[in-house]
C-alpha cells in the first residue's frame, strides 16, 4: 500500500524535508547564539556603566583601538576644550528617535598635550545644511568631564560611509584617525571618544542635549526565533507522516470506488456477483492491485 513513496513526487518531497530539517536546526542554533551574546553584551555595558570612573588616558592612547571589554566605560578627563576645532557629526538623531541634526564634537586638550574627543551632544540640523550650525559654546577655563568611552566610529561598524566633499568642521564618522589631520601640531587625540555625561563645574546656559545611556536591558526576539525554528523542525516528519496517512487514505478510497465501478449490477441471490473478486483473488488483493500505482 506504500509503494506511492517510490514515485518521484513523494522522492522529491521527502528529499526536501531532509534537506530543511538540519538547515532549520543550525537557524535555530544561530538565533541562540545571537541570543547568548546579546545578554553577554548588556551585561558587559551594565558592568562598565556602573564602575569607578578611570581616567580616560589610563584606558586609551594615541592610535590605540579601544577593546571591546571597556566600550562604555565610565571614564573621566581634565583639561581645556578646544573650540576652534570643534567639529559636527552630520545626520545624528535626538533621544526621541526621530529628529535628525548634529553631534557635537569638542576635543578636550589635557595637561601633557594629548586630546580626548568629547561628543558633547546633540542640535538641531537647522535650515541651512551647508554652514557649520551655532553651537551652544564650551565651558571656558579647565573643567574635568564624565562620560562614557567608545571606539572611534568606522564605516564597517556603524554603516555610516564616510564622505568627502563636506561643508566645513563637518563628519560623518567620530573617529580620532580622522579628526586629528586637521588639529594642530603636538593635539594628538588618544583613541576612541567620550559620550558626555557630566561636567564640573557646571556649565551655565544651554548646552547640547546629552547623548542618552544605551539601553542594555533589551534581549530582542533571538530566543523566540530559535524555538521556532525548532520547532519548524519538529514539524516536517509530523507533516510528512500525515500526508503519507492521507493519500494511503484517499488511494485507497479511490480503489474502493474503481472496483464497484467496474463490478456492475449484482446478481440474483443465487449466482456470484458481477462486481466481485475473480476467482482465486481475496477482496483485499483487488483493492491493492487497484490502489498500486
Amino acid at each position: 500500500m506504500y509503494r506511492f513513496l517510490l514515485s518521484r513526487q513523494w522522492v522529491i518531497l521527502t528529499l526536501v524535508g531532509l534537506l530543511m530539517m538540519p538547515t532549520m536546526v543550525r537557524l535555530g542554533f544561530w538565533q541562540l547564539h545571537r541570543h547568548e551574546r546579546r545578554v553577554a553584551n548588556n551585561h558587559l555595558i551594565s558592568d562598565n556603566l556602573k564602575a569607578a570612573p578611570l581616567p580616560v588616558e589610563s584606558l586609551t592612547g594615541p592610535g590605540t583601538v579601544v577593546p571591546k571589554k571597556d566600550i562604555y566605560r565610565t571614564v573621566t578627563a581634565t583639561g581645556r576644550y578646544d573650540t576652534a576645532h570643534e567639529v559636527v557629526a552630520r545626520q545624528r538623531t535626538a533621544a526621541d528617535g526621530d529628529s535628525i541634526g548634529y553631534h557635537v564634537i569638542t576635543p578636550l586638550v589635557m595637561a601633557d598635550g594629548r586630546a580626548v574627543l568629547v561628543n558633547r551632544g546633540w542640535i538641531a540640523a537647522g535650515g541651512n545644511l551647508t554652514k557649520f550650525p551655532k553651537v551652544p559654546a564650551a565651558p571656558s577655563g579647565e573643567v574635568t568631564v564624565t562620560g562614557r568611552l567608545r571606539p572611534d566610529e568606522t564605516t564597517g561598524a556603524t554603516g555610516i560611509r564616510n564622505k568627502g566633499g563636506l561643508p566645513d568642521r563637518m563628519i560623518m564618522l567620530i573617529n580620532s584617525g580622522l579628526v586629528a589631520k586637521d588639529l594642530p601640531a603636538g593635539e594628538e587625540p588618544v583613541g576612541g571618544y567620550m559620550e558626555l555625561s557630566a561636567t564640573s563645574p557646571k556649565p551655565t546656559g544651554h548646552q547640547p542635549e546629552l547623548i542618552p545611556e544605551p539601553d542594555h536591558s533589551s534581549i530582542g526576539m533571538h530566543m523566540g526565533y530559535a524555538i521556532q525554528w525548532w520547532l519548524f523542525t519538529a514539524m516536517v516528519p509530523v507533516g510528512w507522516v500525515i500526508l503519507v496517512r492521507r493519500e494511503r487514505k484517499e488511494r485507497l478510497a479511490a480503489a474502493q470506488a474503481a472496483q464497484a465501478a467496474a463490478a456492475g449490477p449484482g446478481e440474483g441471490p443465487d449466482g456470484d456477483s458481477a462486481g466481485g473478486p475473480a476467482d482465486g483473488e481475496s477482496p483485499g488483493q483487488a483493492v491493492a492491485a487497484v490502489a498500486a500505482p
